[in-house]
């Protein structure tokens, strides 16, 4: 499946981004299911009270409406995360609204939560029921909504029962005022009714919070004070970027959104080691951002993360990237005489040492 799809390609590059995405999703969506791959026994990671059969997963955004998660699974994801979903259908924002930024290697997006709303989902989900794999729902607020908690607090009573784990995205820059969900009173508030939610209908489900890459120092001390207060399960680092790093040589590089891919490798991953360190080991974490090869995927993992997911790599290396990035880090651990668990965190206090990527 990955070879075919890595052939169709360069032909995709030539439609519209949104397009493009679609029809890979319709196409995905057509092929007969396959069992997941065979997995290097190395690669098992234990996290969240969960069994992962290798650590790279696929990011919130691919699969937005949970249409594809068992072909991604059948490609050879360790866990697929579907979503954002919102409890009520909204378009999102006006297209254009997704941009290569193809010297770059990166993307710059403001689908702004578009969603069909839960039901549909819900449906789907409910119609997977019983087969393997790890899949987590991603869910969000409306737009429109006056209280935002209570969309995430729906989608926790909505998608009970079909979710390995919930993550709750306060991170998009794209939905106006969202990212103030994870100023210390108001996230307070929403884990605690998160957590009220989730121990009443599926009290074995881990519960994760996304957050984005921007947080001065000082927020995310407060980000990671209040998760490790409301005992979370975990944090994933991060959403995209609303920085544009000097050198960006796309002619899309201005366009509003949030900017993922390879130029958010450095800020995510020093991120990412700002979020370990503080932790004391409280939960694991979930890198994200920038990763593209077996080297950046390691890189994650040694400064923090337990799993990573990426999405916009796909876009440029197909997901032949998938299988590539799991023989890599086979490799190391083969040629370091290492475990995975060994390999998180060993870099992350140097990381966060050295100058803050500009």
């Amino acid at each position: 499946m990955s070879t075919l799809a890595d052939f169709a390609l360069p032909f995709a590059r030539l439609l519209d981004p949104e397009t493009a995405h679609g029809l890979a999703i319709r196409a995905l969506a057509v092929l007969p299911p396959r069992p997941a791959p065979a997995e290097d026994p190395r690669l098992v990671v234990e996290a969240f009270g969960l069994r992962f059969p290798n650590p790279v997963g696929l990011a919130a955004g691919f699969d937005k409406e949970a249409e594809v998660p068992d072909a991604m699974l059948g490609i050879g994801f360790g866990f697929v995360e579907v979503g954002t979903i919102t409890p009520r259908p909204q378009p999102g924002n006006p297209r254009p609204r997704n941009f290569r930024l193809t010297q770059d290697r990166a993307v710059i997006n403001r689908y702004g939560f578009n969603s069909g709303g839960h039901g549909p989902a819900r449906g789907r989900l409910a119609a997977r029921a019983g087969r393997p794999g790890i899949v987590g729902v991603n869910v969000g607020a409306n737009k429109d909504s006056t209280d935002r908690a209570a969309d995430y607090v729906a989608g926790i009573e909505a998608f009970a029962g079909l979710a390995t784990y919930f993550t709750a995205n306060v991170s998009s820059p794209n939905t106006p005022g969202l990212r103030d969900l994870q100023e210390e009173r108001a996230l307070d508030d929403l884990l605690a009714r998160l957590i009220e939610a989730r121990d009443r209908l599926a009290p074995r489900v881990p519960l994760l919070l996304k957050i984005a890459p921007d947080l001065a120092l000082a927020h995310l001390d407060g980000v990671v004070q209040v998760a490790r207060r409301r005992r979370i399960d975990g944090l994933i680092v991060s959403n995209t970027t609303i920085a544009r790093p000097a050198g960006l040589a796309s002619k899309h590089r201005g366009e509003t959104g949030g900017l993922s891919g390879r130029p958010l490798f450095a800020l995510s991953t020093r991120m990412l080691a700002e979020t370990y360190v503080r932790t004391d080991g409280a939960f694991p974490l979930i890198g994200v951002g920038g990763i593209d090869s077996a080297e950046t995927a390691l890189a994650k993992i040694e400064a923090g993360a337990s799993l990573i997911q990426l999405y916009s790599a796909l876009v440029y290396e197909g997901l032949g990237l998938v299988p590539r990035l799991k023989q890599g880090i086979a490799a190391r651990l083969a040629k370091e005489k290492t475990t995975l668990a060994a390999l998180t965190g060993r870099r992350a206090r140097d990381i966060v040492v050295t100058p803050f990527p500009g």
